[in-house]
């Protein structure tokens, strides 16, 4: 328990919930381990979503299986993120995204009903669970809306400066460091990697911009 505690504590779900509180915590929902293999789906598009998922160890990728058979690959999760809240939040009871595992998989399932139901023990890790879900609903709609005013730009340069004004928006100092790499970045803005790179090259040399590896700054 406590080794699990140790690899999801810093979730934003869980932000201000102690070890001692987890563990009852973890009762009063009903959470329970499940164990995945390789190249296993977990949830298919069309299943009733009831839950919430923290990933403990492994990888999963979203998937959006569209009309026309071609399956697009939305993102890729880690421990210890969350997965499934917009849905279950959202009241959506069949999922329209389809989520499988890249490697073995580790995952904390917690009936959503139980978070957003206050108990009759009104436990106070129960209104922090609360609290936290709405701050991360809210953050991710945040996001939301950042993500649609990027791809609102009509040319490679004005999507790469407005996401890097938005990164640079995050922190106080003039360097900053993205959470992508190349091709994370590229389908993130829904753009040619090779266009992007020659892109950011062109910035550089134009004095718009420094960078090295995933550290940026705007000059």
């Amino acid at each position: 328990m406590k080794k699990t505690f140790e690899t999801i504590k810093n979730n934003p779900l869980l932000q201000g919930i102690s070890f001692s509180d987890f563990e009852k915590m973890l009762t009063c929902l009903s959470a329970k381990t499940t164990t995945h293999q390789k190249n296993t789906t977990i949830l298919q598009t069309g299943d009733t979503i009831n839950y919430i998922g923290i990933i403990l160890s492994g990888n999963i990728k979203i998937i959006k299986e569209n009309p026309n058979g071609q399956n697009t690959t939305l993102k890729e999760q880690n421990a210890p993120e969350l997965f499934g809240e917009e849905y279950t939040c959202a009241g959506i009871d069949h999922s329209p995204i389809t989520i499988q595992t890249t490697e073995k998989t580790e995952i904390l399932q917690i009936d959503y009903k139980r978070i957003n139901t206050s108990c009759t023990s009104a436990c106070p890790y129960h209104r922090r669970l609360i609290k936290n879900m709405l701050k991360l609903i809210a953050t991710k709609n945040i996001e939301q809306n950042q993500k649609i005013e990027i791809l609102t730009k009509r040319t490679t340069r004005e999507k790469l400066l407005t996401y890097l004004n938005t990164q640079k928006n995050t922190t106080p100092t003039k360097k900053f460091t993205i959470p992508h790499n190349r091709q994370e970045l590229a389908n993130y803005l829904c753009i040619d990697r090779s266009a992007m790179s020659n892109e950011l090259s062109k910035m550089k040399k134009e004095g718009l911009i420094k960078f090295h590896k995933n550290t940026f700054e705007l000059t």
